[in-house]
């Protein structure tokens, strides 16, 4: 048996718990980095502009003088909140109305699945751009324009779960004793499937943030002054060299949680993926 299948049977590995306490670190940060400081991320204070870190303010302050750690805070918290919000959309859009189409039967599934590789043709970033430039800035406009962009994904994996699925021996039974398809669909299909949406969801995340950060950095994303991780890159790139922690800062947040991400939604296609469980046994 190869030593990929060994490891996925005996326990996290080294990359699962990297992954993990990166993750437990963000959200600590975003729980807990406001209360700690103490202090307003909005706040300016033009005579700390691009100060040093000191003991008030642990990574110094940006060129307006505003504390870096509190909206480094703070933007981890906006940022994990669009993240999670969008990708939760996105299920409900694609896997979720995708399943419920293809279970009603061919016309239903040739319209949804028509309108998903529509959506599916544009890059991600350039859909949620447009899709900003009519809903406005905001969070919940972010959200749900990220939400759109990556529910065809979810969609197409749980149309191909659905069929994997629906070749099964119970799905048959199912339909012989009258099951109506969107019962069957509901009791036997939606637990089977979710393994696959799961996995789909840890990967889709790190897209999701940097998607978010993206739009935040060109200015079309969150409204002026709202700390994320995009904005606070977009604000102090000019100012690297007077305040270097404010450009590092998001940076290496942006790098590391994307990173955990990576790792934990390998790691969830490693467990739960039947095609690659049956090529590692």
């Amino acid at each position: 048996m190869p030593a990929s299948s060994v490891r996925a049977d005996r326990g996290p590995v080294p990359q699962t718990l990297l992954a993990i306490a990166l993750l437990a670190a963000a959200g600590a940060l975003a729980a807990f980095g406001p209360l700690l400081s103490g202090l307003d991320p909005l706040t300016q204070n033009v005579a700390r502009a691009n100060a040093d870190p000191s003991v008030a303010h642990w990574l110094g302050n940006d060129h307006l003088g505003r504390d870096i750690f509190t909206r480094l805070a703070v933007g981890t918290r906006l940022t994990m909140v669009v993240a999670l919000a969008s990708t939760a959309g996105a299920i409900l859009l694609g896997a979720v109305l995708g399943l419920v189409c293809v279970a009603a039967g061919r016309t239903f599934e040739f319209l949804a699945f028509g309108a998903f590789d529509l959506v599916r043709a544009m890059p991600s970033i350039l859909l949620a751009m447009t899709l900003l430039v009519a809903l406005g800035p905001g969070v919940p406009p972010v959200t749900l324009a990220i939400a759109i962009a990556f529910a065809p994904v979810f969609a197409h994996v749980a149309r191909a779960a659905w069929a994997r699925e629906t070749t099964s021996g119970y799905v048959a039974a199912a339909a012989t004793m009258g099951s109506p398809p969107l019962v069957t669909l509901a009791r036997h299909v939606a637990p089977n499937v979710a393994g696959a949406v799961v996995t789909q969801a840890a990967i889709v995340m790190p897209r999701a943030i940097t998607t978010e950060s993206v739009l935040s950095f060109f200015g079309i994303g969150v409204t002026p002054g709202t700390p994320t991780w995009g904005r606070m890159i977009a604000d102090s790139v000019k100012h690297a060299e007077a305040a270097p922690t404010a450009v590092l800062a998001p940076v290496l947040a942006l790098a590391l949680t994307t990173l955990a991400f990576a790792l934990l939604g390998d790691r969830l296609r490693l467990r739960w993926d039947p095609l690659r469980k049956g090529s590692n046994a």
